[in-house]
């Protein structure tokens, strides 16, 4: 019988707690306002917190124990820049695919437009933007893990050492070729679908999703 840890049961309150504010209504106008007020301050805190926990629930998924993370500060800062980046990216794809929509540049059905509309964003999207955000992400972990999450080691490290350390192949053939079609653009869509002020945190709680899957695999193929 596998040992349930007290990590294990913060996680699951975690979650449940995340679950109850939104579903309660007076903490989901807090939310919303906040979200309203400071888009991207909300962004850097919904996934700098829910994408960093998400690798830390990845590795005790597949070490079997919670272990702090190589430079954890600068993985969370990381996340938190890229959550700032997302919040424009959503709003920049969404509202290109509708211009797209208006002017008939993409075919779709008048009676399903709102299913088309999200599936183009998230097509669009993962296609022109994910690439570039998923490779600069390789590169800002290789930086923190062969550095040890040291500063002062980061500043000697040289690009080309980074570039060798990443497995670009399976960056090709598996995050690329798989994750995003099979994965990504079929859960953006549902994403699109939303309302626009619940996308980056959904974006955020599917990359642990997607981390926890992933870990399981491979902990059932180890």
């Amino acid at each position: 019988m596998r040992r349930i840890r007290f990590g294990d049961v913060l996680s699951v309150l975690f979650f449940a707690l995340l679950a109850y504010l939104l579903i309660n209504k007076s903490t989901r106008e807090v939310y919303l306002n906040l979200n309203s007020s400071h888009p991207y301050i909300m962004g850097f805190l919904k996934v700098g917190i829910l994408a960093t926990f998400g690798e830390i629930l990845s590795t005790r998924i597949v070490n079997g124990k919670y272990k702090m993370l190589v430079g954890l500060p600068y993985r969370f800062v990381v996340w938190g820049l890229l959550g700032i980046v997302f919040v424009a990216v959503f709003e920049l794809f969404g509202s290109g695919t509708k211009v797209l929509l208006d002017k008939n540049l993409l075919p779709y059905a008048e009676s399903t437009r709102t299913f088309f509309q999200a599936f183009y964003t998230s097509v669009l999207m993962n296609l022109i933007f994910a690439p570039t955000f998923m490779a600069l992400h390789r590169i800002t972990d290789a930086y923190i893990d062969l550095s040890q999450g040291k500063i002062r080691n980061m500043l000697k490290i040289e690009l080309n050492t980074v570039l060798e350390h990443i497995d670009w192949k399976t960056f090709v053939s598996f995050v690329l070729g798989k994750t995003i079609p099979f994965f990504w653009i079929p859960a953006h869509t549902v994403t699109f679908l939303l309302p626009s002020t619940y996308r980056v945190l959904v974006a955020a709680l599917l990359s642990v999703a997607l981390g926890v899957l992933l870990s399981l695999r491979k902990k059932a193929k180890a």
